[in-house]
This record gives C-alpha cells, sequence and structure tokens, in this order.
C-alpha cells in the first residue's frame, strides 16, 4: 500500500522536531513523522530534552509554510489520533533528511517500516560522520 494524501497540504506549524500542523482544505491535521524520533521540546515531565530545540530548528527550516505530500503507511493514525505519514517537500522526504542530518533516531513501529533500510542506512553514516546529535565534543 502507498497512499498519498492526495488533497492540498501545508504545514502551519512545526510542533518539535517530529510532529507538525498541516492546513488539508478547511481543517488542520496534527502529523507524525514515521520511523524517526527527536529529543522532545515539550515533554510534560522531563520538559526539552537536549538536542530537542536543533531538531525543531531543522524540521522549521526544512517544512514551515511549506506546500507537502503526505505519504501514508500501513497505519494511518497513532494512538493519539496524529496522523502518521511520511512528509515529502519538493521531492525531499522530510523524516529522511531529519535522520541524515543526524537530528532524528530511527524509531520503528510495525507496521509502518517501508522505509526502515534507508532510515538504519542514513543514521549509520550521520553517526560515523558525528553529524547533528552525533557530534562528537
Amino acid at each position: 500500500m502507498c497512499a498519498f494524501w492526495q488533497r492540498a497540504s501545508t504545514v502551519v506549524r512545526v510542533v518539535d522536531g517530529d510532529t507538525i500542523h498541516v492546513r488539508i482544505e478547511a481543517r488542520v491535521e496534527k502529523i507524525r513523522y514515521i520511523g524517526v524520533n527527536t529529543p522532545e521540546l515539550h515533554h510534560p515531565t522531563r520538559g526539552e530534552e537536549p538536542g530537542g530545540r536543533e531538531a525543531w530548528e531543522v524540521n522549521q527550516q526544512l517544512a514551515a509554510g511549506k506546500r507537502v505530500r503526505l505519504e501514508l503507511d500501513v497505519q494511518e493514525r497513532d494512538r493519539y489520533g496524529r496522523l502518521l505519514a511520511y512528509v515529502w517537500v519538493d521531492g525531499m522526504m522530510v523524516n529522511a533528511e531529519l535522520v541524515r542530518r543526524g537530528y532524528a533516531q530511527v524509531m520503528t513501529v510495525p507496521p509502518n517500516v517501508r522505509y526502515q533500510d534507508l532510515f538504519l542506512k542514513l543514521q549509520r553514516e550521520a553517526r560515523q560522520a558525528g553529524r547533528g546529535l552525533w557530534r562528537r565534543p
């Protein structure tokens, strides 16, 4: 299954490194990036985690205000009701770019595993190169 959300979609808010709000026609959907996890910016008990602001800033650069294409996988929503998607901007997958730059770690949650191998490869490369959160002190 390879479903794309075909309606016009525009990012109206970047919540943190792996969550955005997207306007789809007349409504706004909360989107959680599939396959990746970034440090928290607004954790209810831990507050801001190290690297959370940096991941948010990169996501902001990549997605804020942009027209996006949403690619769905097997499971459409998570337990919080967020739409789960691979988010594409001008032919670039934001999920993968965050991993490539070292600001997201791979977090595979079956059955949504379409790009797992790509994400693992990009994470290995980012870690070896010391990019983003993998930067050496």
